[in-house]
């Protein structure tokens, strides 16, 4: 019976030079407070900071509401067009 060989798991990881962008879109929709929860909810962030984000989204039309690595702008997303918010990811 040939012997089995196991080779160490490599953990790769890509760098980039910029982190990526989670963009959340206004829309006539959602409240604000629909808004602010889903905001905290997706990144964790507080309340306070949900609600100039989401002025932000309101005044400008659009903003960056969480910054970091590519999977996480994924899941920010994800969880934020839970309610249907339009979102996109930037790098």
């Amino acid at each position: 019976m040939p012997s089995e060989q196991l080779l160490p798991e490599l953990e790769v990881e890509t760098t980039v030079g910029m982190p990526a962008k989670c963009i959340l879109y206004n829309d006539d929709w959602h409240t604000f407070d629909e808004v602010i929860v889903q905001i905290v909810k997706a990144t964790g962030c507080s309340i306070e900071d949900a609600e100039r984000l989401t002025w932000e989204v309101h005044t400008n039309g659009k903003a960056a509401v969480y910054e970091g690595a590519l999977s996480d702008c994924l899941r920010v997303s994800s969880i934020l067009e839970e309610i249907a918010l339009h979102t996109s990811i930037e790098m």
